[in-house]
């Protein structure tokens, strides 16, 4: 009888917890409700107020916008050649010191003739490569590592670590003045590449450049001219092909595979050096000028959105600190 009743009063406690739980379900939708109910409330009784204030901060916004001129910008994507990273940034900070002095003489001497610098600015920032991370940049550098020694490579080791080394960077320039902005832009970029210890080493490299690719074009003729001469000789005897070499001049032997990968590596020497003249043509090379764009904002930064929602948020911040300062009267 006892193992009987144990069961029966166990079945009724969770009829009464279930009660409970949907007692307490049921409440909560009501005070969800009352909570709905009583800011509908609450909104149709200032309406009114909070309809004047978002017409009023709408009007005002547009307004502003009608005033206010917005800024376009420049943006321009550029790498520095022969390390001359440092002194992009350092002239980047010059002129920006210039701007916030007001120092129209200089600006005068690079070309651009305005009074008032207000509204112009410059930045600059790198172009960082998320795909290239610094432990593929220490494995590539130790497989260049071995061949360091090799006098081939020492040209391409040197070309990739500075390639490596001098990533993009973007340079913004704004303004409000349309017509003046280009030309603002246009006459910096031109002062950033007017330096002179560059421009030198700019034009010492290129007639480098120029002279290598002469020697290595007078090396390749030569070079065909020995590999035709091995082609007759081994078209009119074969006595000469033992080991694939040739006897110049009674004197020297030279292997035909060595001259052949000589002629390779000479080639691409100068595919390398003409690509060289192509890029390094300037201190900073100009990969990007960009066109003068309207500067983007988001839309809750538009004044026409904004200024309605400051109104309204400082409308409900009054009526709380009333709620509250009744509540602590009624306390009190």
């Amino acid at each position: 009888m006892a193992d009987q009743q144990v069961p029966k009063g166990t079945s009724s406690n969770d009829e009464i917890d279930l009660g409970q739980l949907f007692n307490m379900i049921g409440r909560g939708f009501k005070n969800l409700f009352n909570w709905f109910l009583r800011s509908f409330l609450y909104i149709k009784k200032n309406f009114l107020v909070l309809f004047g204030l978002a017409i009023a901060g709408a009007i005002l916004g547009f307004g502003l916008n009608q005033i206010v001129t917005d800024k376009l910008k420049t943006e321009v994507i550029v790498k520095p050649n022969l390390e001359s990273k440092d002194y992009l940034y350092d002239v980047v900070k010059e002129i920006q010191a210039n701007m916030q002095a007001g120092d129209t003489i200089f600006f005068s001497k690079i070309g651009f003739r305005h009074r008032d610098l207000k509204g112009y600015d410059i930045t600059i920032e790198q172009i960082l490569d998320k795909d290239n991370s610094s432990d593929d940049n220490l494995e590539y550098l130790e497989l260049l590592e071995k061949f360091q020694e090799n006098g081939q490579f020492t040209d391409i080791i040197r070309s990739e670590l500075l390639s490596k080394s001098s990533l993009e960077h973007r340079i913004t320039f704004t303004y409000k003045d349309p017509k003046s902005g280009p030309i603002f832009t246009q006459n910096v970029m031109e002062y950033i590449n007017s330096n002179n210890y560059y421009n030198e080493l700019i034009e010492i490299n290129q007639e480098n450049a120029r002279k290598r690719i002469k020697q290595n074009e007078s090396l390749l003729v030569q070079i065909d001219e020995l590999i035709t001469r091995y082609s007759d000789k081994m078209a009119s005897t074969e006595s000469q092909m033992v080991e694939q070499r040739i006897i110049l001049d009674n004197e020297k032997q030279s292997n035909i595979t060595e001259l052949f990968e000589l002629k390779n590596n000479l080639i691409r020497d100068i595919e390398r050096k003409k690509m060289e003249l192509q890029k390094e043509k300037d201190a900073i090379s100009i990969i990007y000028f960009g066109e003068p764009q309207l500067e983007q904002n988001s839309f809750f930064g538009k004044r026409i959105i904004l200024l309605p929602l400051i109104f309204i948020s400082i409308f409900f911040l009054i009526d709380i600190i009333k709620f509250l300062n009744k509540k602590a009267k009624e306390i009190q």
